[in-house]
């Protein structure tokens, strides 16, 4: 079979097919991006159906830039944005409205309200999670409360809640597998991660029927076989994962200790515990890293919910840009002198804070702040975030030292300037590996493990590749004043 696996990788705002040949190494690639929707301020949507689209046309792209067939492919992994949410007629396969996107803060007022009658400790407890707009289960509830005849068709079992993987599933199957993976599951609100279960109390307090859920699975499994209708072939779906949790994986981070941070749309940083469920103290999430073999590995998580998306301000709204990649050569032109903080509080902000009210707002602006120095300050407030979520780390978990080397990956590592000013302001090694496409390789080799056509867990870890490491070489004084800094805007930003 040459041992060729098929990675479909959903994101925020674009699906990527990526096919691994036996050596873990990319033979045919494609990508497309998809249109965002934002019927009301902080709200955002997609369109299920065109994602399932770029799905098929990428697929197809990607098999013929590998110069194979569908049936050349030993099996596929599915990665996705999480949290985001499918409703879907289990008749038809129709979704009953458009997928509801983890960055969406409609249900905001729904969390302060379960929060006012003391129920986020609860659901802490069970999930790991705070109650925040952020996850899956509020804008369930949302999509039951406001779509007309939702809530009962649901409890006779005609709807089918979904995260974008489960959806893809369905689809690719031709509605055999309704399925998801633990890891996905995880970020529902819904799922105790302690009990690997669907949880009663939970699902009766955002009134979801249990009908409508699907089953969960370990993260490389038996998911379903596509139909041939669609590529032409029978090709088993064999591993699952949501894309931080496949970037960790991607990474190799299997030991307890091993971290990563991948700086796509948001940032996410990942801290794989091992066996140990902490329960973070420093406002952090407790989640499911991955599960395997039925056996299930936790990691603490900092979520920041823009990165690569204040560059796509630049670009976009601000126009100061014409690509992304400008954005450090601009960055490194910017006056020294000038101390310009862009705290990105576009959707509110995240982890360690977790205040959906918070705007964005830029401090230390003179007459002379132009395009540089919001370059440079767009890409200086992911170092900031990530490094506040790494104290948190550090004060959560006292088996992880000071020594952290952060493994890095995702779109925004590609610029040198960003990664050597990470590195200064962390005051830590960054490692950029050669592979930048992770969080595809991630569920790549689940699947492909899984079909027993790629390495065992031990071997894929030796064949991680390091591109370049990036050592800190700002002094301490400086690095003392500038995050001081940053800590004050941040202050001056929180509602």
């Amino acid at each position: 079979m040459g041992g060729y696996i098929l990675a479909i990788d959903q994101g925020t705002t674009s699906s990527r097919a990526i096919i691994f040949d036996g050596q873990q190494q990319i033979a045919g690639a494609s990508h497309k991006e998809f249109k965002q929707y934002f019927p009301k301020s902080g709200w955002v949507e997609h369109d299920p159906e065109e994602i399932w689209q770029t799905v098929l046309s990428t697929v197809e792209d990607a098999i013929a830039k590998a110069g194979i067939k569908a049936g050349d492919l030993s099996a596929i992994g599915i990665t996705n944005q999480r949290e985001t949410v499918v409703v879907w007629d289990r008749e038809t396969g129709n979704p009953i409205h458009n997928a509801i996107v983890w960055q969406d803060r409609r249900t905001a007022s729904y969390c302060d309200r379960l929060k006012k009658q003391g129920l986020e400790k609860t659901f802490t407890r069970k999930t790991g999670l705070l109650l925040d707009p952020y996850f899956s289960g509020t804008k369930l509830n949302w999509l039951l409360t406001n779509i007309d005849r939702a809530p009962a068709r649901a409890a006779k079992g005609e709807l089918c809640f979904g995260t974008i993987d489960t959806f893809l599933i369905w689809r690719l199957t031709g509605g055999k597998s309704f399925v998801t993976d633990a890891t996905n599951a995880s970020r529902t609100l819904l799922y105790n991660i302690a009990e690997n279960a669907w949880d009663d109390e939970l699902l009766k307090i955002l009134k979801v029927p249990r009908a409508m859920l699907p089953e969960v699975k370990d993260c490389a499994a038996d998911f379903g076989v596509t139909d041939t209708a669609l590529f032409g072939a029978a090709i088993p779906i064999l591993g699952v994962a949501g894309d931080q949790q496949a970037a960790t994986i991607g990474q190799a981070c299997f030991k307890p200790g091993m971290l990563k941070s991948t700086y796509g749309t948001g940032c996410f940083a990942l801290l794989n515990t091992g066996k140990d469920m902490v329960r973070s103290k420093n406002r952090l999430l407790t989640t499911i890293a991955y599960k395997l073999d039925g056996e299930t590995t936790y990691a603490l998580e900092g979520s920041i919910f823009v990165a690569g998306a204040a560059v796509q301000w630049l670009r976009d709204g601000l126009k100061v840009i014409k690509a992304a990649p400008d954005t450090g050569t601009l960055a490194a032109s910017a006056d020294p002198t000038q101390d310009v903080y862009l705290v990105p509080a576009f959707t509110g902000l995240g982890a360690p804070h977790w205040d959906p009210d918070a705007r964005g707002a830029i401090f230390g602006m003179t007459r002379n702040t132009g395009p540089a120095e919001f370059a440079r300050a767009a890409l200086e407030a992911v170092c900031y975030q990530t490094r506040d979520l790494l104290e948190a780390m550090h004060k959560d978990w006292r088996n992880n030292g000071k020594e952290t080397v952060l493994r890095v990956d995702g779109g925004m590592v590609a610029s040198d300037w960003t990664m050597q000013r990470l590195s200064d302001l962390l005051d830590a090694p960054v490692d950029r590996p050669v592979i930048l496409e992770t969080t595809a390789l991630g569920v790549a080799w689940l699947a492909g493990s899984r079909a027993g056509v790629w390495p065992k867990q031990e071997d894929f870890a030796k064949s991680w590749a390091r591109d370049r490491r990036f050592e800190p070489a700002m002094d301490e004084k400086t690095r003392k004043a500038k995050f001081k800094g940053w800590r004050n805007a941040v202050k001056r930003t929180l509602s």
